[in-house]
């Protein structure tokens, strides 16, 4: 893997990790906040691991 993807992994994973911890700092913890999460993680990661570990 270029250094450039792991690059675009580590920005994208931090500023979700921010914005998680937004919702999580100032909402409180339900079963649907958990779902927003994983589903937003599904659909931030899957479609760029297809497209650039999966090759």
């Amino acid at each position: 893997m270029k250094t450039s993807v792991i690059l675009r992994f580590v920005i994208l994973g931090l500023l979700w990790l921010g914005l998680v911890g937004y919702i999580l700092a100032h909402t409180k913890f339900t079963l649907y906040i958990a779902f927003v999460i994983v589903a937003s993680a599904i659909i931030v990661f899957v479609p760029m691991y297809k497209k650039y570990v999966k090759k």
